[in-house]
């Protein structure tokens, strides 16, 4: 099943334009929709959620009109957003029953086998009997994904899931997703390069709302091979290295110098050396192309 978009536009009441005349087409598998903090992702992704109604513009599912018909979206859907909150009190495998049960599912044994299933999915089952509420950063996400899991949804939507979480939590979470999202469409909304790169076999770029590019992580590194060049500066020289050239980004060296990279089609004038290009380095040209364009 498909997911079309077409047009799609939402305008808060504070005069923010959070989506602007967006137009994405997302098949089957992991798709990442990579942006930085206020891009539009969000309200993106409750908009697909059926959480809140754009201002104009189509949502396709399948056969489903997503703006017309959101019951039929919704039972089909798994959703965990940036943040949620749980029962205080509640273990996760009495907290998953009762989810069950809200989504319709009456015989108790399904339900029992269902949660099972789950937990066993998330690598939650040696903690079925702990409070939710007590559960790490990293845990609780994953409680987020078996929840989801419960109706067997043919979309799932993630929202900023990886924010927050420590290395060994955040390879743990990836890899259940990995597992979760080879049957279904998966949006992994996120700001994190590192996410997309490991994870999803087709990407976008979203900022102010608008689609910069789509594409695959791969042609996208391709794209730009012979174009990424670096070169080791001190610290005190980045702002004139700045004004001169396509500066994509910086990391500090252990004695303090800095090696920066830098956007350009061909070997620019100094001491640089070409380097292989790296997902950050689209993200970064996108932004500054998009900076470009409005300035």
């Amino acid at each position: 099943m498909k997911l079309v978009i077409k047009d799609l536009t939402k305008t808060y009441k504070n005069g923010v334009k959070a989506i602007d005349h967006l137009n994405l087409e997302i098949g089957k598998g992991m798709f990442g929709l990579l942006g930085p903090n206020g891009a539009g992702k969000s309200s993106l992704m409750r908009t697909i959620a059926t959480l809140q109604s754009p201002d104009s513009g189509t949502i396709q599912f399948g056969d489903i009109n997503v703006l017309e018909d959101k019951m039929a979206l919704r039972k089909v859907l798994g959703y965990l957003p940036q943040s949620f909150g749980v029962y205080p009190k509640m273990s996760a495998v009495a907290l998953l029953d009762y989810f069950a049960t809200l989504k319709g599912i009456a015989s108790k044994s399904d339900r029992q086998k269902l949660v099972d299933e789950v937990l066993e999915i998330t690598n939650l089952s040696d903690v079925r009997k702990k409070y939710v509420s007590g559960y790490s950063g990293g845990m609780k996400q994953r409680f987020g994904i078996a929840q989801l899991l419960l109706n067997s949804p043919k979309l799932i939507i993630v929202d900023e899931p990886t924010a927050g979480l420590d290395p060994a939590e955040r390879h743990r979470f990836l890899n259940v997703l990995r597992e979760v999202g080879t049957n279904c469409t998966v949006i992994f909304s996120t700001h994190i390069v590192e996410d997309v790169k490991e994870l999803c076999n087709e990407m976008a770029i979203l900022n102010g709302g608008r689609i910069l590019k789509h594409t695959t992580p791969m042609e996208a590194t391709q794209e730009i091979a012979g174009q990424i060049w670096t070169k080791v500066i001190e610290r005190e020289e980045l702002e004139t290295m700045e004004a001169s050239y396509n500066v994509l980004s910086s990391n500090y060296n252990q004695d303090n110098s800095l090696n920066i990279r830098v956007h350009s089609l061909e070997l620019p004038a100094g001491d640089f050396k070409e380097t292989a290009p790296q997902l950050d380095d689209v993200y970064f040209i996108a932004l500054k192309q998009e900076e470009s364009v409005l300035a």
